[in-house]
């Protein structure tokens, strides 16, 4: 007799969470922003006791934190938090890049590439609309999310997935990743993929590390640095 077997259904708690994610990337919920247990149960659509389990996950990871008779706040972005996040950044995706740069394939890099071209034209050739922004930012977080899981080390893709919902949150805040960024951000990456199209692990940790850096100082206001020596731009 065969019995047929089924995955087992995604836990309310991981569902919820989940949603909390979407909610973030959609900016839907703020940096900073109180809300009540039952406003968030709302916003989620999830039940209240899914919602009242998965607050101390948000509270450990730093998303959010219950504040006395105010209710939760979502994560506040200071000066702390930026620069931890970056920081973070750059202790988790240096070697994920050199790896993702010695085992991706030609046709992989290739279509990589084109995602990013496609922004920039859509860019350049018309107005920019909030679904161009969002095609922009699930290019861009998708080579980097794409690169730490290379590594294949499931607790480190955990780490960097929470992490990116740092950076989004600060992004909120700073406006840091504005339609004004939009082309600079892409042209960033074109550049970096350069590099790991021609397999140079050093120019690969290099461009990297200053599309990051870019991105922090972006956050705070700052001039941006100068391109390493070796820098070419590809834009």
């Amino acid at each position: 007799m065969n019995i047929a077997t089924h995955p087992a259904p995604t836990s309310l708690r991981a569902q919820a969470y989940e949603n909390f994610q979407q909610q973030i990337v959609a900016a839907t919920i703020r940096p900073g922003q109180f809300i009540s247990q039952r406003e968030l149960m709302q916003l989620l659509g999830m039940p209240l006791g899914a919602v009242r389990e998965l607050i101390p996950r948000l509270e450990a990871e730093g998303l959010l934190k219950t504040v006395p008779q105010r209710g939760l706040q979502i994560a506040h972005v200071d000066l702390a938090l930026v620069n931890n996040a970056f920081q973070l950044r750059q202790v988790l995706e240096r070697e994920a890049a050199v790896r993702f740069a010695a085992s991706v394939s030609d046709r992989d890099l290739a279509a990589i590439e084109q995602a990013h071209l496609d922004i920039v034209r859509r860019a350049r050739s018309s107005p920019l609309s909030d679904q161009l922004l969002d095609d922009a930012h699930r290019v861009d977080w998708g080579l980097h999310d794409l690169m730490i899981d290379t590594l294949g080390n499931g607790l480190i893709s955990e780490a960097h997935r929470i992490n990116s919902l740092r950076v989004r949150l600060i992004r909120l805040e700073t406006s840091s990743h504005s339609a004004l960024m939009l082309i600079p951000a892409m042209e960033e990456h074109l550049w970096f993929i350069d590099a790991l199209k021609r397999r140079d692990p050093q120019a690969v940790v290099e461009r990297l590390s200053h599309h990051i850096e870019s991105s922090h100082r972006r956050a705070l206001g700052l001039a941006l640095p100068d391109l390493p020596r070796n820098g070419r731009s590809t834009g």
